[in-house]
């Protein structure tokens, strides 16, 4: 019998015409294409977080309508649901893409600059791409280069696109990138510097009032996608004609992998199920972007980063999480600039979530308000839904991988707040392998003890409780490669406060932990402090007869009280 042929795995790639002809895996999603041929508005809107799929679904539209692929409409989708079930409008549009991620948002000199620049190259390759359709194409390329402003030459392509009775079909993505970058800055020029270029006369208003006026007299459809919808509220009547999709129902899946994907994936391209030695749906999947949404979808950035690293290591990877997701929340921190926000996330961290209401759209002079601010956590990813409560939503940390940015975020900020706090790597890394492989827990309780608790701020004292004190073990555990730091594991019955579950490249490591985390204030009663701890030590005891952690030599447990900022009670119990 011959062995199966893999295809390869498409990590980094969102160049659809060559995923398909380069025997590359493709996971099909175009029976979307022609859910939103059949929407009423031909003018749509849709957001998703970074690194899910954006570019390479609009690449897939690009080729699918793209009159100059019509030859190759069979080698790029045949073998597809839109293959098998072609709409009327297939091949049958001039494709006009805008990519408005890299602008320089240094100042608003280049700003204007680079943003024309955008559009002017946007145009040029247009018009040479479809230079058969224009009998005055050698016209049409000198005016280009003459005009002064790119967004001005987009008149040419309308009047051209008329009179040669063209469609267009505008492509905009990372309509937001420059918004964001801006709205991050997290001052007044900042904010100044973007309301001018959205208002009546800017250059981003009059980018959009163009493509809307164009529909007038040319017939057309226009995708836009970005990560917020902050813009759409700001532009207001400059492009007041689309469609928002983002929360509907039926697109809940046209962006992430489902679980069905992310298996039929694994066996295209050959990855080894004895490989993936963590809970992949505990790590990467978890969004769910409408409350009756069918299934929750994985991040595909960060399943095809994992996958990459098995195909090529051809063993568990030791670094389960891409370092371009830190990159790119990043601006997590920038977004913070407030007590109310910044009380906001730690309230988020503390409870794995909030209650609060998904707003559709609004405007940068919102962002500081609680519930607008919850919106654009949604909409960058690091919320999602679990489930409706009394007309709201409760929203919670969608996965391991965004919560451990959460957890780098509040270590950065207490360091902040409070100077004298510090990291000594060695004496940490010291007593994390204590931990790991001698099963003493006593070192790294006194460390964090010595070089974080006692440290603190009067500012983070106000806040300072155990879920306060479990974010902190939970940052500095992060540090370490030797384990997987898991909050509120689920024991059955109860959940732990934290699970420490080794990691798989390091099967050596001799001993995994389970912490239960109690607080009293330094004033507390010797006989208060002694009955949180036999509490804790309740607990620990129903989580060791558990069928998930009972009976096992390699599983050891402890209870800490800390008493104020400057001392602990420590306790081992045994199952």
């Amino acid at each position: 019998m011959e062995a199966k042929k893999f295809k390869r795995l498409p990590y980094g790639s969102s160049n659809y015409k060559s995923i398909r002809t380069e025997n590359y895996a493709y996971v099909d999603k175009t029976m979307y294409i022609e859910m939103l041929e059949n929407e009423t508005n031909k003018n749509l809107f849709f957001i998703r977080p970074r690194k899910f799929g954006k570019s390479l679904f609009f690449m897939t539209l690009s080729c699918y309508y793209d009159m100059n692929e019509a030859e190759n409409f069979e080698q790029l989708f045949g073998d597809l649901y839109i293959g098998k079930h072609p709409t009327p409008e297939k091949n049958s549009y001039a494709m006009l893409k805008f990519d408005f991620s890299g602008l320089d948002t240094s100042s608003e000199e280049g700003f204007k600059y680079s943003f024309n620049m955008k559009v002017q190259d946007a145009i040029r390759f247009f018009f040479q791409n479809y230079q058969s359709f224009f009998p005055d194409i050698e016209y049409y390329l000198d005016q280009v280069d003459k005009r002064d402003s790119g967004v001005a030459a987009m008149d040419l392509v309308f009047n051209a696109a008329e009179i040669n009775k063209l469609k267009i079909y505008f492509i905009i993505d990372e309509y937001d990138h420059f918004a964001n970058d801006l709205i991050a800055m997290g001052n007044r020029l900042g904010t100044d510097f973007y309301k001018t270029m959205v208002s009546a006369n800017g250059l981003v208003r009059d980018f959009y009032e163009r493509i809307k006026n164009s529909t007038k007299s040319v017939p057309s459809r226009t995708f836009i996608t970005g990560i917020s919808p902050v813009m759409l509220d700001d532009l207001t009547s400059g492009y007041n004609i689309s469609t928002n999709l983002t929360l509907e129902e039926q697109y809940n899946e046209m962006m992430g992998f489902t679980q069905n994907e992310v298996d039929w994936l694994m066996q295209e391209t050959g990855v080894n199920p004895a490989f993936i030695t963590i809970d992949m749906t505990a790590y990467y999947d978890g969004y769910l972007f409408h409350k009756d949404g069918a299934n929750r979808v994985y991040n595909p950035a960060m399943v095809l980063y994992f996958f990459e690293q098995i195909l090529r290591q051809h063993k568990p990877p030791m670094s389960i999480i891409d370092e371009n997701l830190k990159t790119d929340y990043g601006r997590l921190k920038k977004l913070i600039q407030n007590d109310s926000n910044r009380a906001t996330v730690i309230q988020i961290i503390k409870e794995d979530g909030i209650i609060a209401e998904v707003l559709n759209k609004f405007s940068v002079d919102t962002l500081n308000d609680t519930d607008y601010f919850i919106s654009l956590l949604f909409y960058m990813g690091l919320l999602t839904i679990k489930e409706p409560v009394m007309g709201k939503m409760r929203l919670i940390i969608p996965n391991y991988s965004i919560r451990t940015l959460y957890w780098e975020y509040v270590m950065k900020f207490v360091r902040e707040q409070s100077p004298d706090m510090t990291i000594e790597t060695r004496p940490l890394d010291e007593a994390i392998t204590a931990l790991a492989m001698e099963g003493d827990v006593k070192r790294f309780i006194a460390y964090v003890s010595e070089h974080a608790l006692s440290k603190l701020s009067d500012h983070d004292l106000q806040r300072f409780d155990e879920k306060y004190i479990k974010i902190l073990l939970l940052g500095y555990l992060f540090m370490s490669r030797m384990y997987i730091p898991m909050s509120e594991y689920e024991a059955v019955p109860g959940r732990t406060d934290i699970y420490l579950q080794r990691s798989p490249q390091l099967p050596e490591i001799k001993y995994e932990w389970v912490f239960e985390l109690k607080y009293c204030k330094a004033k507390a009663k010797s006989s208060e402090i002694t009955k949180l701890q036999r509490e804790g030590e309740a607990q620990i005891k129903q989580y060791l007869s558990s069928h998930r952690l009972g009976s096992r030599s390699d599983l050891k447990a402890a209870v800490i009280v800390f008493i104020g900022k400057n001392k602990y009670r420590l306790s081992e119990p045994k199952s």
